[in-house]
């Protein structure tokens, strides 16, 4: 790792958590907190989480997460300081800080929420904390620091019979986290013994395949430990026992355990490397270490062995499930792994290609959006970037490839405040649709609803479809503020997604979200309307008709519905502003294909005559209408084709906004 590019994030955590503090008027160590939890989140490490700091003699916690898993439990306390590059993090300093949440955890038992404000976060956290440890399979323990360990995380140890795994999150590893461009960290699993194996040599230098059989309880075991991040190539969500191959499974599990293996269809994994036992004449005998495990199919086959095992206690050891196995080189996993999947044959399959990184929908939207200029906010005239992360760590690889002076012009053009990432798209776009309560749910679970969701409906990503995402991202931001100043708390991200979802119901989605994309900022009525709209959406929020758990009632629809009752009317100004019709995404037609974009737009362009480009040119300059870089992309598109040079994709899709974007501004084509 460089060092100069970990001292460099090192300060920008700093930065970051400082900054956060001062605006949210809490602490470093809390604002910290809340961005790692976010940042595990969306890597699938961890899901559930809420921040609630208590501290008292021999304990101290800075949050908790209740897993994917009924009864899991995650605990996390902090570890923050200002100057992380000259402190280390020592053993004894580690094992301090894990003793701390394991008193926290007795005194839970032993009934501390009986002795804390029940109108308080903390009472919601012992509460779910004692819930919990009636039936929690397992317990882990997360200390997240911005400094350096010098130890590794302390072996598992036994609370009241459950078992209590540790895990330190320190620089090192929360930068490979960040930068690393992968989902998570790789799983690596070691068999001892080793599965027996049939390795046939490859014919293909790029891949190898071994097929193996694993034991029911090993695979049960590992959903156990790693959770979904097991399934992160899969990202199917576990449908419970509602769909008939569900059930299925359940019962050949619990009622002919073993015939397991000759009625499912096994799994389909995928692995960065494989360390197999050879025999003397150099063939594979078995496998005795997976690198970078991962499960690309049967991931339903994969989770039904954990809930049978755990909900209803199924003797496993006499069931096994057979494995074909892929070993990719991590380059090629993202190009090789969707062609696995979309072969495979699976239950309730669902295609990586629907989820990736590299599913055309977010390289449209990358390719988009890298190319357009955000109009000057501030009054400087410095046009801007927004970023959007296609994959995680993109924004902080591009910073290390660049010089100091490179870094700070790089950061004066694309600002950290406008990056964006999968998970916060989705984000911004379910709580314009008013579905705050799968906003509610954590990025992992919303960004795959949005994925179905769009797998289903198709939108055509040009440059008009991703001024409006920014200009969702902008109003979900200033939401996010208000609710702040309101005193929202740790249930800030739940106040925030269902007062878009409020506000976008009340005014029936006729927000002009080009105007907020052309000041970049929400109008005076806007943000006023918002500042009134808070307090009503955060009663309701924070008061749970079902159960006393705030964040669990966020995720129910009834949540929703609650709040869409809530009593608010627009002022006068704002509905002055509103647009005639909704503002709803364009859908590909069923007949158009993936040059929509591209092609389509270029005879869009060609179809325009010289004469008129020349005009919006002229219009252009008289009336300062358009941006500057609205101006010049007319001016060289103009040259172009008068030219018979040729034009891009991108210029004629971002052409063709801008001659609609001077016909709603008033310009005419006389005769």
């Amino acid at each position: 790792m460089n060092d100069l590019e970990q001292g460099a994030y090192a300060r920008q955590l700093v930065g970051d958590a400082l900054a956060t503090a001062e605006a949210e008027r809490t602490t470093s160590p809390e604002a910290f907190t809340r961005r790692v939890l976010e940042e595990l989140e969306q890597a699938g490490v961890v899901s559930n989480t809420y921040t609630a700091y208590h501290r008292s003699h021999g304990l101290e916690v800075h949050g908790y997460g209740t897993g994917e898993t009924p009864g899991g439990l995650d605990l996390f306390v902090t570890e923050f300081r200002q100057s992380p590059l000259e402190d280390r993090l020592t053993k004894a300093q580690a094992e301090s800080r894990f003793k701390r949440l394991l008193a926290f955890l007795r005194r839970c038992q032993n009934g501390l929420r009986q002795h804390i404000d029940e109108s308080s976060d903390v009472y919601d956290m012992c509460d779910a904390v004692e819930k919990a440890l009636t039936e929690a399979p397992q317990i882990r323990l997360f200390l997240l620091s911005n400094c350096v360990s010098t130890s590794a995380a302390p072996p598992p140890v036994d609370f009241d019979g459950i078992p209590v795994i540790h895990e330190i999150w320190d620089l090192p590893r929360l930068h490979r986290q960040e930068t690393s461009g992968t989902l998570s960290e790789p799983i690596a699993v070691t068999f001892d013994p080793p599965l027996p194996c049939l390795s046939p040599p490859s014919t293909e230098a790029d891949h190898s395949v071994a097929l193996t059989v694993l034991p029911g309880d090993t695979l049960a075991d590992l959903y156990t430990k790693h959770g979904t991040r097991l399934l992160e190539l899969n990202v199917r969500s576990f449908l419970q026992t509602r769909g008939s191959v569900n059930r299925g499974i359940r019962e050949s599990l619990l009622d002919s355990p073993g015939r397991f293996l000759a009625y499912n269809n096994g799994i389909t994994a995928t692995a960065s490397q494989v360390e197999f036992v050879e025999g003397t004449d150099g063939q594979h005998l078995g496998i005795s270490k997976i690198h970078g495990l991962q499960i690309v199919n049967g991931g339903q086959t994969t989770a039904s062995l954990h809930h049978a095992k755990k909900r209803d206690r199924a003797d496993l050891s006499h069931v096994r499930v057979q494995m074909k196995l892929t070993v990719v080189p991590p380059e090629r996993l993202m190009e090789i792994v969707p062609k696995i999947s979309e072969y495979s044959n699976t239950q309730n399959k669902v295609t990586l290609v629907d989820f990736s990184s590299n599913h055309e929908f977010h390289v449209d939207v990358q390719r988009i959006t890298r190319s357009l200029w955000a109009p000057a906010a501030d009054g400087s005239g410095q046009e801007t970037h927004w970023f959007y992360e296609r994959a995680r760590g993109q924004y902080a690889d591009e910073l290390a490839q660049l010089t100091a002076a490179g870094q700070k012009r790089f950061r004066t053009l694309w600002l950290t405040r406008q990056k964006f990432t999968k998970a916060d798209l989705a984000k911004y776009a379910l709580s314009w649709d008013q579905l705050p309560h799968l906003v509610s749910r954590g990025a992992q679970k919303n960004f795959a609803e949005f994925m179905i969701r769009l797998r289903e409906h198709p939108v055509r990503v040009d440059t008009l479809y991703c001024q409006r995402v920014i200009a969702k991202a902008i109003l979900f931001k200033t939401a996010d503020q208000v609710a702040r100043a309101h005193g929202a708390g740790s249930y800030k991200s739940a106040v925030t997604t269902y007062m878009v979802a409020r506000l976008s119901l009340a005014v029936g989605k006729r927000l002009d979200l080009g105007e907020i994309w052309r000041r970049q900022q929400v109008s005076d009525a806007l943000a006023a309307a918002l500042d009134d709209l808070c307090p009503r959406v955060m009663a309701s929020v924070t008061h749970p008709l079902r159960g006393s758990h705030i964040g669990e009632w966020a995720k129910q629809s009834a949540c929703w519905e609650a709040v869409s009752r809530v009593q608010w009317s627009l002022d006068a100004e704002l509905e002055a502003e509103l647009l005639d019709a909704p503002v709803e995404d364009t859908l590909l037609n069923e007949d158009e294909g993936a040059d929509v974009d591209g092609t389509t737009a270029m005879e869009d362009v060609e179809g325009v005559s010289e004469a008129e480009w020349a005009a919006i040119e002229e219009w252009s300059k008289v009336t300062r209408s358009l941006l500057p870089s609205q101006r010049q992309l007319v001016q060289v598109v103009g040259w172009r084709l008068r030219a018979g040079e040729p034009i891009s994709e991108t210029q004629a899709m971002r052409v063709l906004h801008v001659r609609s974007e001077a016909m709603r501004l008033g310009f005419t084509m006389r005769e």
